[in-house]
């Protein structure tokens, strides 16, 4: 069967030989425009007036458009209707689009957009988390706030009270090919190609703009080079704008951010701070946590509502405590819209439970490990299943089996004792050492996105193609489906063909997000192949006086009784019976409810898990660091592609690593983003890596329906990237009695903080 194993990424080649195009690439009819926005110097303001001549006069320039010039509706957002493509009144951050540049070439339109003038009355900018508090600005009337048991009475019992805060940063995307889109006028529409994880809602943003029906809009999109959440609503800005321009002058328009204007426009990770009250019993067992989570979201809801509520959803982790309160704020600030980030939330919920983790471990002078595993939630199988904050049993756990499996082969034990001896031995340079687990529900939150629709056709010759509404962004997701398709039919991959993603072929699509591409897709496509395969059997089984259950496709052939032909063979008798060789096929998640509202239901099918055991270096004098070894077991059920799945896991823990520890966004007073290149921004690099990187798949299968009985792997192990940050913590303690009270990332500056208030030093 052609699941489960491990083929390479189905455009690998095309990678490696530079030969696989994006929209960038794509060859464009001549006489094609270029955009390029202009945009705002300041941070909040109302706009008095734009000097514009300058842009217009400038050579290549063919048109300079403003919010007035927009024919329909000037709003890119995902939801709320609050994202206008050109600032109108105002502007709300640094970096807004005021104007439109079409210019004869790529280079004259960025050129001429920064000729553009601006007269804006300034505002003070809200920027920190705190003065937005302070002014109550938030997205909703004010926090939400979900409750599991009496967290009051817990505290006001305890033995023993611990309290602290942990502040974490966002995060630049930094996919290798960034926002792009190609406008081409149709005869009673438009087409669209765009570099998103979202073709639907490119189709429905660029219908309303142009005062279409969602009909005349067609978006196509091959693949992207990364998104990571990025391309989910983002790119809507430059499609709409790609269209509006195209509308106005009858000619192809393309927009392709630059990455300084890429960064100081599109939306980051939410950061913010977790602050933290823990109960604890006599026995050192947590009976309760009380957590204020505040998120900073930038000027416009986007998509801030579904992630903060994701982050209330993973403030358990992988913890059973009777009492917990979550409270969470998203707050509006006068910075770029937060957005969708690979985790979408759920990161930064668990980071703030592993904090707790590794306080409490800390001053009770428990080991870490064993704190938290007798924390966890019952294993699967277990009489009374434990009950999540938000009312969800969790009846497929797994980790306590999975941690000690990771603990035995990586040697917890034994590396424990040899980090406390060295830093015994070694004054300046300090080891540390972590083990955190992962536990990831897995499915939109917003019920109505878990959905998926798929187009086979299946030809004459016996050659399959296909299409479905998932988006490729490097994670192999193609390639895991045309593996389903084959085993559907019995035939190798290589026999299956997908196209583009296309709404013109498959409508109504969820975005590629929430690591449910393969789950949602793959058995959509299944459910369409299914469904040919069937019309076959049915032919053959009559034509051999057989029954259909005894049709078997398998190797390339196909078994009637004792009788077997080619598939292809098959396939030519079925089309030359007029049978239908054609299907589409649906697929719905099931079990799923959820009332955001209230914080209860069950908002995830099931839940991915993981465990990392990082161990780190750190130099004292310096604060500099290195991530030494990573040892890895996770958890993808029946894994679809053994190969593509490491990878994933390998490129999730690096992400998550970066987030924490060397990746930082720095704003200055009046709002502009310092970090905006590759020069001022550090992402992990290859040398970044650790130098021992072992990971291994949990060798079981999904308890629920899932395509294979497979489970997930977009998503989840970017939080194991958390064990690397608390190993920082854990060599930052080594230095003192005190607890070192890390904040992420962990810069240099902030591990040198961290080391001194460890020893009790001023700051």
């Amino acid at each position: 069967m052609s699941v489960t194993k491990p083929l390479p990424h189905d455009s690998a080649r095309l990678h490696v030989t530079g030969a696989a195009r994006y929209v960038d690439d794509l060859p464009v009819p001549a006489g094609t425009l270029h955009l390029a926005f202009g945009m705002s110097g300041v941070a909040h303001g109302r706009i008095v007036a734009m000097e514009l001549d300058a842009v217009r006069a400038a050579p290549g320039v063919v048109a300079v458009l403003t919010a007035a010039d927009l024919p329909f509706a000037n709003d890119v957002s995902p939801v709320a209707h609050d994202e206008p493509l050109l600032a109108a009144d105002a502007v709300q951050y640094l970096g807004q689009p005021l104007f439109l540049v079409v210019a004869e070439t790529h280079l004259a339109a960025r050129k001429a957009a920064r000729l553009g003038r601006a007269e804006i009355a300034a505002d003070p900018p809200l920027l920190e988390i705190d003065a937005a508090l302070a002014a109550d600005s938030r997205f909703e009337s004010g926090p939400i706030t979900w409750q599991k048991g009496d967290t009051a009475r817990a505290l006001a019992s305890a033995d023993r009270v611990i309290e602290g805060s942990i502040a974490f940063g966002g995060q630049e995307h930094f996919y290798l090919e960034g926002q792009a889109a190609l406008a081409l006028p149709a005869e009673d529409g438009m087409v669209i190609h765009s570099s998103t994880q979202h073709p639907t809602e490119i189709q429905h943003k660029v219908a309303e703009a142009l005062g279409l029906p969602m009909n005349a809009v067609q978006v196509v999109m091959r693949r992207m080079g990364g998104g990571f959440g990025g391309k989910e609503s983002q790119g809507n800005a430059l499609a709409v704008a790609c269209a509006v321009a195209a509308r106005a002058t009858g000619k192809p328009c393309k927009m392709r951010y630059d990455r300084d204007d890429d960064m100081m426009i599109t939306g980051k990770r939410h950061d913010g701070r977790i602050d933290y009250r823990v109960a604890l019993d006599g026995t050192g067992r947590i009976t309760g946590v009380d957590f204020r989570q505040l998120m900073r979201c930038g000027w416009a809801q986007d998509l801030s509502l579904a992630v903060a509520d994701r982050a209330m959803l993973h403030a358990d982790n992988a913890y059973d405590i009777p009492a917990m309160r979550i409270e969470n704020h998203r707050l509006k600030t006068n910075t770029q819209s937060a957005t969708a980030f690979r985790g979408f939330g759920g990161p930064q919920g668990m980071l703030g439970i592993e904090r707790v983790m590794d306080h409490v471990a800390h001053a009770t002078g428990r080991d870490p490990v064993e704190l938290r595993r007798a924390q966890f939630y019952p294993e699967m199988g277990s009489q009374s299943p434990g009950i999540t904050p938000y009312g969800m049993p969790v009846e497929d756990f797994i980790l306590g089996a999975l941690v000690d499996r990771l603990s035995d082969s990586a040697d917890y034990a034994g590396r424990r004792k040899a980090v406390a001896d060295w830093n015994a031995a070694h004054r300046t340079l300090k080891k540390g050492l972590a083990l955190t687990p992962v536990k990831f529900g897995i499915s939109f939150t917003l019920t109505h996105l878990n959905q998926a629709g798929a187009l086979v056709h299946v030809y004459q010759d016996g050659s399959i193609h296909l299409n479905h509404g998932g988006t490729e962004m490097g994670q192999g997701l193609h390639r895991k489906v045309a593996q389903v398709a084959a085993a559907a039919f019995g035939v190798e991959p290589d026999r299956v063909r997908i196209t583009a993603t296309d709404t013109g072929k498959v409508p109504n699509t969820s975005a590629t997000a929430a690591s449910s591409g393969a789950d949602l897709n793959g058995m959509a496509v299944k459910a369409a192949c299914d469904t040919i395969r069937d019309r076959i059997a049915e032919l053959l089984a009559q034509e051999h006086q057989s029954e259909p259950r005894r049709v078997h496709f398998a190797g390339g052939k196909v078994f009637v009784g004792d009788a077997e032909i080619s598939f292809a063979e098959a396939v030519d008798r079925a089309w030359r019976a007029r049978v239908s060789l054609s299907a589409t096929g649906f697929y719905a998640t099931p079990k799923i409810t959820w009332d955001r509202l209230k914080g209860q239901g069950r908002p995830f099918y099931y839940f991915a898990y993981g465990a990392a055991l990082t161990e780190v270096a750190v130099d004292t004098l310096t604060g500099e660091n290195r991530i030494l070894a990573a040892h890895i077991l996770h958890d993808c059920g029946q894994s679809l592609n053994p190969a593509l799945d490491i990878g994933q896991i390998e490129g999730g823990y690096v992400q998550g690593a970066g987030w924490l520890t060397t990746e930082e966004l720095v704003w200055d007073d009046t709002g502009r983003l310092r970090t905006h290149a590759p020069s001022t921004y550090k992402i992990p690099a290859c040398s970044d890596r650790p130098r021992v990187f072992e990971v291994a798949l949990w060798d079981g299968e999904n308890r629920e329906e899932t395509i294979y009985r497979s489970k997930a792997v977009g998503e989840p192990p970017f939080m194991l990237g958390i064990s690397a940050f608390l190993a920082l913590s854990d060599a930052c303690a080594a230095c003192g009695p005190n607890y070192p009270a890390l904040d992420a990332p962990a810069t240099p500056e902030r591990v040198l903080a961290a080391i001194r208030r460890a020893r009790g030093e001023a700051e």
